[in-house]
């Protein structure tokens, strides 16, 4: 069966729908400033890189909708890359910080998601993963919502997106303010 891509359609709106961001929160998790190259997962239109864009070397935007690719291009020099999240088409440890935005509840395998972030971060380098908590009430309106558009979103709590981050060099914690949380993963060096 054929999985329409209901980004591809929200891609010409998305940036009007959508509250322009503050990027204090995300550039202080992320730990910008910083030399080295951001990959931006689910980046969608751009509209987090755009905001982190002077701040961090080179950033490419990978994302699954074609849609939203192409919004993200015409906001400037991002290099965009359409794929699935499941399997990055970067070799191990290319990647300074990896940043996913509202988008982990988005993909087919969460876990699969999760090992090829850490896969491509290097040593000494930073994850951090936004999303929305499903603990909180409106959240689970949210995902109802999302379930009638026949969309394939499959929320979790933090503690499992944090939990799925077990390695021995992993050092994980989870940030929280109103209905978003922050999962900042470092990759420790050895």
């Amino acid at each position: 069966m054929t999985h329409i891509n209901h980004f591809d359609f929200l891609a010409p709106l998305y940036d009007r729908l959508i509250k322009p961001v503050d990027p204090t929160k995300m550039s202080k998790l992320v730990g910008l400033p910083v030399r080295g190259n951001l990959l931006d997962v689910g980046g969608g239109t751009g509209r987090i890189s755009y905001s982190l864009r002077d701040m961090i070397t080179d950033i490419v935007i990978v994302d699954s909708s074609i849609g939203m690719l192409t919004q993200a291009r015409r906001k400037g020099s991002f290099i965009t890359i359409c794929s699935n999240s499941e399997e990055l088409p970067f070799k191990n440890e290319s990647f300074t910080r990896v940043i996913m935005v509202d988008a982990l509840h988005h993909v087919i395998d969460y876990r699969a998601t999760a090992n090829e972030l850490w896969r491509v971060v290097i040593p000494g380098g930073r994850i951090v993963i936004e999303e929305p908590n499903i603990q909180k009430l409106t959240i689970k309106y949210v995902a109802l919502m999302e379930k009638l558009a026949l969309m394939r979103s499959h929320f979790i709590s933090p503690i499992q997106i944090k939990d799925t981050f077990c390695y021995p060099n992993a050092s994980t914690r989870i940030e929280s303010e109103g209905t978003t949380s922050w999962i900042v993963i470092e990759k420790l060096d050895g």
